[in-house]
C-alpha cells in the first residue's frame, strides 16, 4: 500500500503544536489503517463501515470540540484536523464523525438540560450511541423556516408530524434531534429510536456519499415526552442554524482532506505513467494542473487555519465559516476533476479514488447550505444588503 502524502508547499505544518501534529498523525495512520482498505468495497456496496465506531470512540474523535462529559476538549483546530484526515479517506466517514459531534452532541451540550447531557454525552463519545440532526424536509432545504413538521402539546407529551429528508446517519441513529413548528417557533426535540410512529427508512440508489447511511425520518403521531425537549431551542430557527455553523466548520477543515488526497494520488501518477517515452508529469499542462491544485490547497489550508484560530478565541462569525464552506468545498471538486484528468481513463475505475472524492464532494458542494446560499451570506457581510433571492 502506497502511504499518502501530506501536500505542504508553504511549511504549514510548523503553524500546529506538537499535540495536534500528534492528534493528525494518530487520525491518519487510523485512516491508512481502518478505513482506506475496505472504503472502495463499501463504496460498492452502499454501506457505511460501521465496525470502526468503537474505534473511532477510543480515539476521542466523537465530540471532540467539546468540553466534559466524556468529550475529549481539544480545541477548534485539532477538531479540525480531525476532520481534515477522515474525509481525505472519504467523505462519508467524516460525515458520520461532524454529524455525531457537531449536529447532535453540540446541540445537546449547548441547549440540552444537564439530565440530557449526561444521559446522551458520554454514550455517544463513547460510540456506543449514534446520532443525527433532522432539519431539511423534501420541500424545505435552503428555506428551513417553511418546514412543515409540526409538534403540538398533548397531556404530559409533544406530540411530533412530519417528515425529514437527506440524513446522514438516520436509519441506524438511537437518537434524532428534530426541529419542529411548536406554536409557530422552531423548537428541537429528542426523538428516540423505537417511538411508535418514529421510522427512518434509508435511501438508495445513490451516486454520491455511498459510504455513508442516508435516509428519511418520518413521524406519526410521535408521542415525546417533555423532557426530552431542548430548552435552549426556545431562540427558535438560530439554534438550528447555529448547530449547522459547527457542522460547516468541519466540513471546511474535511474538503482540504479530501482535495490533498486527490493531489497526492495525481501527483504520484504523474510521475508514474509514461507517454511518448517519458512520465507525464514533464507535459506542460499537466504541470499546470498540478500546480493550480497544490496553489488552492495551500489557500484553503490557510483559510482554515485561520478559522480555526478565530473560532478559538471566539471571533469567528456565520459568515467566516460560509467563506471557507464555498471556497474549499469548490476547491476540492476541481481538485477531484483534475486529477481525473490526469488520470485518464484510470480515473474512473475506482482503483483509485479521485472519482468517488469528486462523487462525495458534489453532495458536500449542497448539503449544509449550497454553494449559492453561501456565497449570499458573504455578500450580505461584504455590502450590508440582503440579495434579492
Amino acid at each position: 500500500m502506497t502511504h499518502y502524502t501530506q501536500p505542504d508547499f508553504f511549511a504549514l505544518d510548523e503553524l500546529f503544536d506538537d499535540d495536534q501534529r500528534l492528534i493528525r498523525q494518530t487520525v491518519r495512520r487510523f485512516v491508512d489503517d481502518r478505513v482506506m482498505p475496505g472504503i472502495a468495497q463499501h463504496a460498492r456496496a452502499g454501506t457505511f463501515p460501521l465496525d470502526i465506531v468503537p474505534e473511532m470512540g477510543r480515539l476521542g474523535m466523537f465530540g471532540a470540540n467539546l468540553e466534559g462529559h466524556g468529550c475529549a476538549d481539544l480545541g477548534a483546530i485539532a477538531y479540525g484536523l480531525i476532520n481534515q484526515e477522515l474525509e481525505r479517506g472519504d467523505s462519508g466517514v467524516r460525515s458520520f464523525v461532524s454529524v455525531q459531534s457537531s449536529l447532535c452532541m453540540w446541540p445537546i451540550h449547548t441547549f440540552g438540560t444537564e439530565e440530557q447531557k449526561e444521559r446522551w454525552l458520554p454514550a455517544m463519545a463513547r460510540g456506543e450511541k449514534v446520532g443525527c440532526f433532522g432539519l431539511t424536509e423534501a420541500e424545505s432545504g435552503s428555506d428551513p423556516g417553511s418546514m412543515k413538521t409540526t409538534a403540538r402539546r398533548d397531556g404530559g407529551d409533544y406530540v411530533l408530524n412530519g417528515a425529514k429528508m437527506w440524513i446522514t446517519n438516520g436509519s441506524i441513529a438511537d437518537v434524532a434531534i428534530v426541529w419542529a413548528k411548536l406554536d409557530g417557533a422552531v423548537r428541537g426535540f429528542l426523538v428516540e429510536k423505537g417511538m411508535r410512529g418514529f421510522s427512518a427508512p434509508q435511501i438508495h440508489n445513490k451516486f454520491s456519499l455511498r459510504a455513508s447511511v442516508t435516509s428519511e425520518l418520518v413521524f406519526e403521531d410521535v408521542r415525546v415526552p417533555l423532557e426530552n425537549l431542548l430548552p435552549g431551542s426556545e431562540i427558535g430557527l438560530r439554534a438550528a442554524l447555529e448547530c449547522l455553523n459547527q457542522a460547516r466548520y468541519s466540513i471546511v477543515w474535511g474538503a482540504v482532506g479530501a482535495a490533498s488526497a486527490c493531489y497526492d494520488e495525481a501527483l504520484r501518477y504523474a510521475r508514474e505513467r509514461r507517454q511518448f517515452d517519458r512520465p507525464i508529469a514533464r507535459f506542460q499542462l499537466v504541470q499546470q494542473k498540478l500546480v493550480w491544485m497544490i496553489t488552492e490547497i495551500t489557500k484553503a489550508q490557510l483559510l482554515a487555519f485561520r478559522l480555526g484560530r478565530l473560532k478559538e478565541s471566539g471571533k469567528a462569525k456565520h459568515y467566516h465559516v460560509s467563506m471557507g464552506k464555498l471556497n474549499n468545498v469548490s476547491v476540492a471538486l476541481k481538485c477531484a476533476r483534475l486529477a481525473r484528468e490526469i488520470l485518464g481513463a484510470a480515473g474512473i475505475i475506482d482503483d483509485y479514488q479521485c472519482s468517488r472524492h469528486l462523487c462525495n464532494l458534489e453532495s458536500v458542494y449542497t448539503y449544509e447550505g449550497t454553494h449559492d446560499i453561501h456565497t449570499l451570506v458573504v455578500g450580505e457581510a461584504v455590502t450590508g444588503e440582503r440579495a434579492l433571492y
